[in-house]
């Protein structure tokens, strides 16, 4: 059993838990209040194209955008032990750009999109780097260094378009926030695939996972054994402003516009959210994408299943700050050591007793 435990411990199935009970019970709730919630239909958008359709397909997709962010913002918060506030501003800026320069073309082509995104994804790894810098070099808390650009972010985004919010209408920026033609998968749910993917091979090539887990566990104990603990930090940044740029096209490409007030507005609070219920420390050390990936799948599973129950939307907050306070608190580390010792206590008796049958 013990040999058991230590593969679970390895495998990280163990910091899954929270996040897959807090799924099942919302799988369980929302089947007994409504059997056919998770139904799935095949309809026709404005193109004609078949496309999938239900509340599932509702959940994987508006879950995107979080999901990419929980991804970035797990290796900021293992890293500096931080997190980033301004990745909902960084992404107005991000989507500015990318609009400010599909409108510098007359038609708007894939060629013209990868540009417009490569641009984009430039702007937000600088204001990453930006970031990375006054807490890596500087040494500035994460949430204090990063407060800056949360108060100034979605003013620059108004700068960049003039202060006008400008239409993008191209069958390519609707396929990107929508359905490609022939794919009846939201485009948004293949994009987390691809960027899960990216990181994973990032992670599998590259040392990047160790060495940002040694960084956030013990920064002087790594830089003792000759890691640039400056450069990790820094890449985190860097890494999550690339996660930033993606989250920001998907954003306007679902609109269609840019709305540097409303785009991906309070994001930050959910994307750190996703981080804790996906068992993740908020004290930096060892981590795992998958968790915060799922704890993004989560909130957005709880945000649809309120408004199926016809909760308003000015008290969706308040239900979801009640049930993420629960699974937060359920998850914490001395609610753990508690189950942990009490699972210790009924094994130790239930050995006991087995012992004093076999001696009766």
């Amino acid at each position: 059993m013990k040999g058991k435990s230590n593969r679970i411990s390895r495998n990280g199935l163990g910091q899954l838990t929270i996040p897959v009970i807090a799924l099942t019970l919302l799988v369980i709730f929302n089947l007994i209040r409504d059997p056919g919630f998770f139904s799935i239909g095949i309809t026709h958008n404005n193109y004609g194209n078949a496309v999938l359709s239900g509340n599932f397909i509702s959940i994987i997709n508006g879950a995107s955008e979080l999901a990419i962010l929980a991804i970035g913002m797990t290796l900021v918060t293992a890293a500096t032990k931080g997190q980033d506030i301004s990745v909902g501003a960084a992404a107005a800026i991000a989507g500015s750009v990318f609009v400010k320069v599909l409108k510098a073309f007359s038609s708007i082509s894939v060629g013209t999109v990868i540009f417009a995104f490569i641009c984009s994804c430039i702007v937000a790894m600088l204001f990453g780097a930006f970031n990375g810098t006054l807490v890596s070099v500087f040494k500035i808390q994460p949430m204090i260094a990063t407060l800056i650009l949360y108060t100034c972010g979605r003013s620059i985004a108004y700068w960049i378009n003039g202060g006008a919010t400008p239409t993008v209408s191209s069958p390519v920026i609707s396929a990107i926030g929508s359905f490609a033609p022939g794919i009846p998968i939201p485009m948004p749910v293949i994009i987390v695939i691809i960027v899960t993917a990216i990181f994973y091979l990032i992670f599998h090539f590259t040392s990047l996972e160790l060495l940002t887990q040694a960084v956030g566990i013990n920064q002087s104990a790594a830089r003792l054994n000759g890691i640039n603990t400056t450069f990790i930090k820094l890449l985190s940044f860097v890494l999550l402003g690339f996660c930033v740029s993606v989250s920001g096209c998907i954003g306007v490409s679902r609109l269609g516009l840019i709305n540097h007030e409303t785009l991906l507005l309070d994001v930050e609070m959910d994307a750190i959210l996703a981080v804790a219920i996906g068992g993740n420390s908020l004290g930096g050390g060892k981590f795992k994408i998958s968790g915060s990936i799922l704890g993004a799948y989560v909130i957005q599973m709880l945000t649809i299943t309120l408004y199926a129950m016809k909760v308003s939307s000015t008290d969706v907050k308040a239900y979801k700050a009640v049930v993420i306070v629960a699974l937060v608190v359920i998850g914490s580390p001395v609610v753990k050591e508690h189950c942990r010792k009490l699972f210790q206590r009924t094994k130790t008796q239930s050995k006991g007793g087995e012992c004093e049958c076999r001696t009766l």
